[in-house]
């Protein structure tokens, strides 16, 4: 990754060209299969990630094996960077590959030695996760406050934004359903009720959004 490539993400938009290259020096890649396991809830956290290309699934495995996914991971966003401020480092959650993704691999400890040397940019960056931790309430929020139907349809119409008005199911829908907390047989029956409606219509895997006005009034 070049010098430009890394402070155009979140975490590093406070460093200067010479903390960029210390980052730069230390990271490496990996190329993950579908469904390869990256890591396990519990194992110690040396590294966060960047995915490069393709998905990585993070969740939670209740006592029976049931499975929780608590965060899909798509192109262009970091992971496990939080847990390098964690009392224990380790990962709280598991992680593996939905599709073949080639993630970037940084130094925890790395990043850490930056901070520790620069409590101005320690400070800066707790500006940056300030701003990013109101937007996580306001998805929790949205979880516990609002119905199935609200959160698909608050999910296809984000989701849609730079997609010239298509969403492409490139996620199996099971996992979009533990996403949005419901179940896939939920997911499907809004999914008609809004075909019913004029809304969307489906197209091999590919969800069109035929009236996005109506689709956001849904959210009134």
């Amino acid at each position: 990754m070049t010098l430009q490539e890394l402070q155009r993400l979140h975490l590093f938009e406070p460093l200067n060209n010479d903390q960029l290259a210390r980052i730069q020096s230390t990271l490496r890649e990996r190329h993950c299969r579908a469904g390869e396991p990256l890591f396990s809830q519990g194992d110690p956290a040396p590294h966060f990630f960047l995915v490069k290309s393709g998905a990585m699934k993070l969740y939670l495995l209740s006592r029976d094996g049931d499975e929780k996914v608590v965060e899909v991971i798509q192109s262009g966003q970091l992971f496990a960077e939080a847990v390098m401020f964690m009392d224990e480092r380790r990962y709280p959650v598991n992680a593996s590959a939905l599709s073949d993704t080639h993630l970037v691999i940084f130094d925890t400890e790395c990043f850490l030695q930056l901070l520790g040397e620069s409590p101005d940019l320690a400070l800066k960056l707790l500006g940056g996760l300030s701003r990013r931790m109101h937007g996580l309430l306001s998805q929790i929020d949205e979880l516990t406050l609002h119905n199935a139907t609200y959160r698909l349809v608050s999910y296809l119409l984000a989701q849609a934004h730079s997609q010239a008005g298509q969403v492409r199911l490139s996620i199996p829908k099971q996992v979009i359903a533990s996403r949005l907390s419901m179940k896939p047989e939920t997911l499907s029956r809004i999914l008609a009720r809004l075909r019913e409606r004029g809304l969307l219509e489906v197209q091999g895997e590919t969800l069109v959004l035929l009236n996005e006005s109506g689709l956001r009034r849904v959210l009134e």
